[in-house]
Parts: C-alpha cells; structure tokens; sequence
C-alpha cells in the first residue's frame, strides 16, 4: 500500500471502536474506498489540514465523505462541517458522523515542530522575496534581501533541491530558474515559518482605538529614531486585503534581537511590557524583513507570505484573511 494511503488507513483505525471490522481499498494515490458497516466510504487525504487545502476540494464535483490531514486547523474544520463532510487527522481528533457511524474526538495536543530540514532565515528571506515577484535568479535576489553573495546562492539552491523551484540551465550566473508550483511554494514557507519561529517577543499594552492608525502614530517615531519595523497579522491584512471587520490585536516586527532590544524599542515609543496587552512584537524572523517590507496608508508592512503565514495562526477568521489575501496576490 502506497505511503498515503496508509497513512489514511491508520488513521482512521486509530479513531474507531476496537475491535470494528473495516476494509481499505486505494482507489487513487490520495483515496482509498472504506467499507464500515455495510457503509461505503470514500477517503480523502488532503495534505496539512490548512484551510486553503479544503477549498479546492469542495468545488470537485464528487465530494468525499470524509478527508484526513496531518493536523486539521480550525478553518478547515468549519468549513468542512458547513459542507456535511467528516474529517480526521494524525492528532486523533475527529468528527464524523454518516448514517449510523457517529465519531466524535477531540485528540491529543500538537506536538512542537521539528525545525524542516534545510530552512534557515536565509532561505526564508529568499523565498520571500521569490514569492513577492523577485526572479529566481543570483543577481537579483541579492539585490533585494541584501544578503550576501554566498548566501542567495546556497539558498537558490536549497529551494531548487526541495523542487520548490527549477532550473532551465546548468547553474551559475546565467542560469534561468522558475517557480515549480506557486501555491506549494507559499504552503511549503509557510510551514517553515511556523516551524522556525522563536519565542523573542513581548507584550505591551496598547488601546488599539484604530489598529492601523495607532501604529501609523507609533512607527512614526520609530522611523524617527531609525528603528526598523513591519506590522503583520491582522492589522497588515486590513490594509493588504481587507476582510477582517475587528481587529482586537496587533503584531509588529521590530529589529531587535533579545528580549532586552525589545523592551528597549517599545520604551522609546512609551509602551511598557502588560499580560494580556493588544500589541505584539517580535523580533526580525530574516535578515531581509527591513529590505522587503512596503510602506503603505503609513504603515509598514512586512512582506505578504509572511502576512499569510502570520493570519493562519489567529484561527478561523485568519485562516480566511490568508486565502482573501493568497487569491489577491495571486490575482495581481
């Protein structure tokens, strides 16, 4: 049995009743037919469990009946029980309910993410500025991160490697290289971010009256005493793409790199450090985050993948703010 299909099998097993009798059958590399108590049952896996995964798959004329992910998110599931779909996932939570057959289970927590094999904040900066409309090529993402020579190259070649992207021709200089598939590339960042991400940040206090002009007032003077900055999130998206109608917090990142740089940063703009307060910041995740952000309605904003990235942690609502903003970037 292919690895896919396997990977259905056990987990689908791991949520029913012991001693439940049920046959598998592949029906494709990513579907597998189950019969469970005279019920037929087709299977579908669908990747991570991102919401942008589930989309596509409610447009297909023939729906499954239930799909499986590595680690369903909150966005998906609501869209899943919108369309009367169960779903599963490697966590061992479920919710299923067809006929007779009835699961409900709320699985385990997520276990820390491992650290993906050959990501580090250079390749991320790289495939930033790739996925912001840079041409793949030695020239001129260096001209765009500021990393070094050594660097774009050696990251270039990770992507290419990890076939996010490929080259035309032999590598060097004058080597022609593309993206491979858009979307994977944006999923595969993605999941680099989140599996990257460190615990520099602080909370300050803040009202967050009017999110985005609050911080136009606030970057202002960082900008005035030559403090880097680039908001994300929420508050990068309602000036990106706006969807989201409340906004109750904020996320900036700011180039500092210790705990201690950040509180210094916030108290030169008065903000002290409060549990529970609305506003977030974080240190630089790349070495390219100054040279990539835009200005934009006085904000500074952190480039787009990252914005993505960042939505699809605040839950359901930022799940759906990533893919408005995916499908504008996309459309542009």
């Amino acid at each position: 049995m292919q690895k896919i299909t396997r990977r259905i099998e056990v987990a689908m097993r791991a949520i029913l009743p012991q001693g439940i009798e049920a046959d598998f059958t592949p029906l494709d590399r990513v579907t597998v037919k189950m019969i469970l108590s005279n019920h037929e049952i087709s299977i579908k896996w669908v990747g991570e469990g991102w919401l942008g995964q589930i989309r596509p798959i409610l447009k297909e004329p023939t729906l499954p009946d239930v799909v499986v992910a590595r680690r369903m998110s909150p966005g998906a599931r609501e869209a899943l029980t919108d369309a009367s779909i169960g779903w599963v996932d490697e966590l061992g939570a479920a919710e299923i309910a067809i006929g007779s057959i009835i699961v409900s289970r709320s699985g385990r927590p997520a276990p820390k993410s491992e650290k993906p094999k050959r990501w580090t904040p250079a390749v991320l900066a790289v495939a930033e500025a790739l996925l912001c409309g840079h041409k793949p090529t030695v020239s001129e993402v260096y001209d765009a991160t500021g990393l070094s020579w050594g660097s774009c190259t050696n990251a270039l070649r990770v992507l290419e490697d990890l076939n996010l992207i490929s080259s035309t021709a032999a590598r060097g200089r004058r080597s022609a290289r593309q993206i491979v598939n858009a979307k994977a590339f944006l999923e595969a960042y993605a999941s680099a971010c989140t599996a990257l991400a460190t615990n520099n940040k602080l909370v300050v206090g803040l009202s967050l009256r009017d999110p985005v002009e609050d911080l136009v007032k606030i970057g202002r003077k960082w900008t005035e005493l030559h403090v880097k900055w680039a908001a994300s999130g929420a508050v990068a998206a309602t000036v990106l793409a706006p969807i989201l109608t409340n906004v109750s917090s904020a996320e900036v990142y700011v180039d500092g790199r210790t705990i201690t740089e950040l509180e210094l940063i916030a108290r030169q703009v008065n903000l002290l450090p409060i549990e529970g307060g609305r506003l977030t910041l974080k240190a630089f995740p790349t070495p390219a985050m100054g040279r990539l952000s835009t200005h934009q309605d006085g904000l500074m904003i952190a480039p787009w993948p990252r914005v993505y990235a960042d939505l699809r942690k605040i839950g359901v609502r930022g799940e759906e703010a990533a893919e408005h903003l995916r499908e504008l970037m996309r459309a542009r």
